[in-house]
């Protein structure tokens, strides 16, 4: 099958093999203190022929783990964990970002260290449970952010972007969507405030543009990159439709002047496409797109690819089970089909396991 989507693209200074990208997924199989195992290095290494590897969401402070046994990027041994991981992809000719994420109100008290709590541009408590090592629990009220707080976050998101680059990855994508911390400020429903953090399209968008900044001017716009779900309600969130195209046009406005690797659009349901196609016309620079799409996202979505909707495609489960998705979407299959039961926790079983076309 002859596709650009399997020709090399320049991606902000490096080359990638192809236009396929493999999507953040978390997996809650890191080792004690949120380091990265060797089996961790293992599966990211399995998948190197993606043109970009994006991880799992990564914690860039202790208060930031959402899950359990999720890795972080704010101790030494976190890093040196990851540089395993990165050692491996690059020695088996890949390119990968980090994906940093704060939880934000989704969390637990049961994950932290004693007396910390999970925080929030508001006391809002999000509806549902949270999957623990002792099962389902209802989420607690946040605490919320004071001013000074949400200084010191965006900071951390900087200190976590600069161990990324320490820890050899070639580049870091900040977590703004699924209802995660950044999600939480730009939505109307999770953030309350009435300061300079909240309340008008603007000031909602203030957090994900000033942790964009902070990052970019740790590292450098060309590693620094944004995941955006516009109107995705994950993790309890509510987007009017209303209000949706002002919020998101603030934040990839504000950004669009920095020259950024590239920004990064989750689809959550065939109208979230609009909300693509308008950020696309704002956004200059490289657009990946994860889209929706009936039935799994397989070789039939690379025609996004042709007609120029998006620069590259990011897929999600397939590539979990499937470690050679490029040469599969070639060929156009056979696929392994993911197993669910596999996706959060556990041994290698589900994570590297899969075998590659041959095998």
């Amino acid at each position: 099958m002859t596709s650009t989507a399997f020709q090399p693209f320049e991606l902000a200074g490096t080359t990638l093999a192809n236009r396929i990208a493999m999507a953040p997924m978390t997996r809650s199989r890191a080792g004690a203190g949120g380091v990265p195992t060797e089996l961790v290095a293992e599966y990211y290494a399995q998948r190197a022929s993606a043109g970009l590897i994006i991880t799992e969401g990564v914690q860039p402070s202790v208060t930031g783990q959402g899950y359990p046994f999720t890795p972080g990027l704010h101790s030494a041994e976190q890093v040196a964990g990851w540089r395993k991981v990165t050692d491996a992809v690059h020695a088996a000719g890949g390119v990968i970002f980090a994906q940093l994420m704060h939880g934000g109100r989704i969390g637990h008290p049961s994950l932290l260290p004693d007396g910390l709590t999970p925080v929030a541009p508001s006391a809002v408590t999000p509806a549902g449970q949270l999957f623990t090592e002792g099962g389902p629990v209802d989420f607690t009220e946040p605490r919320e952010l004071t001013a000074e707080e949400i200084g010191e976050t965006v900071e951390d998101f900087a200190r976590a972007a600069r161990n990324a680059v320490d820890a050899g990855f070639d580049g870091v994508e900040l977590h703004g969507a699924n209802g995660y911390l950044i999600h939480q400020f730009l939505s109307a429903n999770a953030n309350l405030r009435t300061d300079e953090w909240g309340g008008t399209p603007q000031n909602r968008a203030r957090f994900a543009v000033e942790a964009v900044r902070a990052v970019a001017a740790e590292i450098g716009a060309e590693r620094t990159a944004i995941r955006l779900s516009p109107g995705n309600p994950y993790n309890d969130i509510t987007e009017h439709a209303s209000d949706i195209p002002e919020v998101y046009a603030a934040v990839v406005e504000a950004i669009e002047p920095l020259g950024l690797a590239y920004l990064h659009l989750l689809e959550g349901a065939p109208e979230h496409r609009e909300y693509s196609a308008a950020l696309r016309e704002k956004f200059s620079g490289t657009y990946v797109l994860n889209p929706f799409t009936e039935g799994p996202t397989d070789h039939r979505a690379l025609g996004l690819i042709a007609d120029g909707t998006a620069d590259v495609l990011a897929f999600g489960a397939l590539f979990l089970a499937n470690p050679d998705l490029p040469a599969r979407l070639v060929t156009e299959g056979p696929y392994n089909a993911p197993d669910p039961a596999t996706f959060f926790g556990g041994t290698e079983k589900g994570f590297t396991d899969y075998p590659a076309l041959g095998k």
